[in-house]
């Protein structure tokens, strides 16, 4: 058999040899690999986008931030009996009842805040603060003597800086009776246009110690030994 290969020669090489030279020889003669890095630097980054970021979550001064960095360095791992406690949070098929797929929707979703009951409240676990659009502030009618002053900017996604017209904590409910959870959490008011009334953040979905599904467009949480739910607003997010 060897003898008969090797009087055929190249006929009877190996096919991924007749085909051409190998990726290795590719780059190292040149001109395939040159046309394709060419192609690729075509695609170089030219600006950051990023997540909102920013306030004053981890402090609104430099000495409150610093504070903030050694309680997380000394923070044992691990948690405490109540953060353990709780029922068993899942997601199943039953959650995809009424949705319709396939979709890639944003979870919008509506919540009672200051006893008032917001729409468009998209939830966002990208952002380091939860932000109040000054529309949805005025039609609160708190008075913005309540504001308490912030030091530090927020950044939005294309890394402008936004100066907040202040912060004030607030009540926020979400779910339906019986299985109804209220908790209290801060807010960034900011005077810019925007589709949202409200962003919900990380401090407050921590809060709630929520459970987030954007396919299944929902929010579970811990009730006492039940779970209560939010279901996204897929028609309104469109």
């Amino acid at each position: 058999m060897e003898e008969r290969c090797n009087a055929a020669g190249q006929t009877n090489r190996p096919r991924t040899e007749q085909e051409g030279p190998s990726m290795q020889q590719l780059g190292r003669t040149g001109e395939p690999g040159e046309a394709c890095e060419a192609k690729n630097r075509g695609n170089a980054a030219i600006r950051d986008i990023g997540m909102i970021s920013g306030g004053p979550t981890n402090g609104d001064s430099g000495r409150g931030r610093k504070s903030h960095e050694r309680q997380w360095e000394i923070h044992a791992v691990g948690c405490s009996q109540e953060q353990a406690a709780g029922p068993i949070i899942s997601f199943g098929p039953q959650d995809l009842e009424g949705l319709e797929l396939p979709h890639d929707d944003a979870l919008i979703i509506k919540a009672i805040i200051a006893n008032n009951r917001v729409a468009r409240v998209f939830v966002d676990t990208g952002s380091s603060v939860n932000v109040m659009f000054r529309s949805a502030f005025e039609e609160m009618q708190i008075d913005t003597s309540e504001l308490e002053p912030v030091a530090t900017s927020l950044y939005d996604f294309t890394g402008n800086e936004v100066r907040p017209m202040g912060q004030i904590k607030l009540a926020i409910s979400l779910g339906s009776e019986p299985l109804v959870r209220t908790r209290r959490s801060t807010f960034l008011v900011v005077d810019s246009p925007s589709s949202y009334n409200v962003i919900l953040g990380r401090p407050a979905l921590y809060e709630f110690r929520a459970t987030i599904s954007t396919f299944r467009q929902k929010i579970k949480f811990s009730v006492g030994e039940h779970v209560g739910e939010v279901r996204g607003e897929q028609r309104v997010s469109r």
